[in-house]
């Protein structure tokens, strides 16, 4: 791959990592708990990259998808269990990405929130309908980089930063009471799920098979995760730096997607302000686009359709009609009136409790010799995904709980 490639892959990850669930619940717990989950942030994307990694060298090597896997490895029926509650969590945050999306477009717009909605819905359709494959990743993923105006913002406040650097080294508040650890424990339970929703997987393994990914592409692919997860994450934490600098002295507890967009308008007035809201808006249709593509691959996959953007839609009639039947559903979701609030917070719980199912299949046919050959996992890769499968089994044990005890983080 040429370096050109390569810069626009990365800059396309970037783009597309943040979506409706990391801006809201990166403003809240800046609000709520200043810079205190920086680390939570920085843990979890070593994880997605550790994970992401494995999903793309998997469809290097073996030229095979998550659920192609997952049936093998689980079995038909623990196969189908972990596909139902995959669909279920998918099309939840698509309903989340799809209705966060119609908020930012009603902000922008003024029109009414449902006809927003319908809009948007049309326009991500005819893209995945018009659109190659590789330019519905880079149109999307490039046009969201416009939220580095948020790291601009960040910088005008001239926040400080030596908080900001403490906050990656784990910790807990002093001074909290039980109520109040509980709700950090929710939060932190959420960001792990945010950054390593289990879309982002399917979607990035699957592509890597529609771009005839080989051994050839196995550093490009490791430096993609890397790299470009690494900075959409950081791009995340100046949103919760930000939260923490402006919103949590005044108590303001950011719930909304566009509340985030505040943090630019105060230091940069409505030119930052209209920047923040394109952005979030172009990162997240992307976030919409991946989550109802790798519903529609998933279930193709496991059941053996034909299936891949760079077919025809009528070559591949089957995953074509799953993908739009995916996105009318989430917008009948989001047209029932729903908050959009509890869509983000279902979508995170739901996902959580996927994540173990997920990447253990993920994690035993990277580490197998029959498929991977010398591409197997080393001793790095093994130990850190093993290390990180326990941090999810133990997310998703206490996921529901935390969710219960603090009615979705409420404050």
């Amino acid at each position: 791959m040429n370096p050109l490639e390569l810069m626009l892959g990365i800059l396309t990850a970037v783009g597309g990592f943040v979506d409706v669930s990391e801006l809201v619940f990166a403003a809240q717990a800046g609000s709520g708990f200043g810079y205190a989950l920086i680390w939570v942030f920085a843990i979890a994307t070593i994880g997605i990259m550790v994970f992401g990694e494995m999903s793309g060298r998997v469809a290097a090597v073996a030229k095979q998808p998550v659920f192609n896997l997952m049936r093998h490895r689980l079995g038909l029926g623990l196969g189908l269990v972990t596909l139902s509650a995959s669909v279920a969590s998918n099309l939840i945050t698509c309903a989340a990405e799809v209705g966060g999306a119609a908020i930012i477009l009603h902000l922008l717009t003024g029109a009414s929130y449902a006809l927003m909605a319908l809009a948007m819905t049309a326009v991500l359709v005819a893209s995945i309908w018009v659109l190659p494959f590789k330019w519905i990743e880079r149109a999307y993923g490039l046009l969201g980089l416009v939220m580095i105006v948020f790291a601009v913002a960040l910088v005008k406040i001239d926040p400080p930063w030596g908080a900001i650097a403490s906050g990656f080294v784990p910790q807990v508040p002093e001074g909290l009471s039980v109520r109040e650890l509980t709700r950090f424990a929710y939060f932190g339970v959420a960001i792990v799920s945010a950054v390593m929703f289990p879309y982002e997987v399917y979607f990035y393994s699957s592509g890597g098979i529609e771009d005839e990914w080989g051994v050839k592409d196995l550093g490009v692919n490791r430096l993609t995760c890397i790299v470009g997860f690494g900075l959409g994450s950081l791009l995340a934490i100046t949103i919760l730096s930000s939260s923490a600098q402006l919103f949590g002295p005044f108590h303001i507890d950011p719930q909304l997607p566009g509340s985030a967009a505040l943090e630019v308008e105060l230091p940069m007035g409505r030119t930052g302000l209209l920047l923040a809201l394109l952005g979030m808006l172009f990162a997240i249709s992307g976030a919409a686009i991946e989550t109802c593509l790798a519903n529609a691959y998933g279930i193709a996959q496991f059941f053996g359709w034909k299936w891949g953007r760079r077919k025809k839609p009528w070559d591949a009639p089957r995953f074509t009609l799953a993908w739009i039947l995916l996105f009318a559903l989430a917008l009948a979701i989001v047209l029932t009136g729903i908050d959009v609030m509890r869509l983000v917070e279902f979508a995170v719980l739901f996902s959580i409790l996927v994540l173990p199912l997920t990447y253990l299949p993920l994690l035993l046919l990277a580490s197998d010799r029959r498929f991977m050959r010398e591409h197997r996992n080393g001793w790095l890769a093994n130990g850190l995904g093993w290390a990180y499968f326990v941090v999810i089994l133990v997310a998703a044990v206490a996921a529901i709980p935390l969710f219960v005890l603090t009615s979705g983080g409420q404050a």
